[in-house]
């Protein structure tokens, strides 16, 4: 087993990784607005479950980090955070390489995200979203509040930032599981691996990312989402397995609104020839399509 990620509060931490050259990451897939709540009910039966969670938080140092927040907010009134999000409160990672706890989050039932502990709630993360992303990893985890990659963009690009969301939650609105893996993705030496307590497990080779003016974004993120969409013929029936992050260079993607990264089959499928988007073989794309909701990605340039 990789002795990076391990911790002694979890059974997977991801450390930091060296950073290296300019970032590369991979988009290109189109999601529709229409359906979008807070059910899963028109997510095709194929999704991927979501993973068994605790009902209780792990243990965290007594009284570490900021005070609790014990208000009421009338979540009504303040906008969901999801992949259709444009908010530019939401502060992005400013460590891409930095550490994960190896824990996922996911709300009891709304819960509010603030862009810093003490502030004013900025949105609300749902516990069950059309699109994915309500079950998010977490990378700084501390007595009363929990900091946790989103879904959502800051800002559309080119004039805003697309790089990966991250915000706070208060640790009693959300509960906790542990990441049983995490995907490894090397862009320069095209490898993927999961990561797990087993060791590595090599799913891919080779594979296609994005092209110079559509790169693939690097640094850390998570699986949002994972379906399969007959009408993109392209994939050939594979599922596409979508990440927590978006094109840093297209404001949407044919049409649609979001520019959403994902894993995916595709006929051609080596070196940088991609609008984002990771392009893979059909065996490679069913194994990352059976990691639950909320896995860790790692993408390294």
């Amino acid at each position: 087993m990789d002795d990076r990620i391990r911790h002694p509060r979890a059974p997977w931490i991801i450390t930091a990784l060296a950073v290296a050259g300019a970032a590369a990451l991979a988009v290109g897939v189109v999601l529709t607005p229409s359906g979008r709540s807070d059910s899963l009910e028109d997510v095709e039966a194929s999704a991927v479950p979501s993973p068994t969670v605790s009902p209780t938080a792990a243990a965290v140092p007594t009284d570490s980090g900021p005070p609790a927040d014990v208000t009421v907010y009338d979540t009504a009134a303040l906008p969901q955070i999801d992949v259709w999000s444009v908010n530019a409160a939401l502060p992005v990672d400013d460590d891409p390489f930095g550490a994960l706890t190896g824990e996922l989050a996911r709300p009891v039932a709304l819960a509010p995200i603030f862009a810093a502990p003490g502030g004013a709630p900025i949105g609300y993360l749902a516990r069950d979203a059309a699109y994915g992303g309500a079950i998010v990893p977490v990378v700084v985890h501390d007595t009363h509040w929990v900091k946790v990659l989103l879904s959502g963009r800051q800002g559309r690009p080119p004039e805003g930032s697309a790089a990966q969301a991250v915000g706070w939650l208060r640790a009693a609105d959300v509960e906790f599981s542990f990441a049983t893996s995490y995907v490894d993705v090397q862009l320069t030496a095209r490898t993927i691996d999961i990561v797990g307590e087993a060791g590595r497990e090599r799913v891919a080779s080779d594979f296609s990312w994005g092209k110079e003016n559509t790169p693939t974004p690097v640094g850390r993120t998570f699986i949002m989402l994972t379906r399969v969409v007959p009408e993109f013929a392209y994939t050939q029936g594979h599922p596409l397995v979508y990440l927590g992050v978006q094109s840093p260079t297209l404001a949407g993607f044919d049409g649609g609104e979001v520019a959403v990264t994902a894993f995916h089959y595709y006929h051609e499928r080596s070196g940088p020839n991609s609008f984002g988007c990771i392009y893979l073989d059909g065996p490679a794309t069913d194994r990352l399509a059976q990691l639950p909701a909320g896995t860790p990605v790692l993408i390294s340039p």
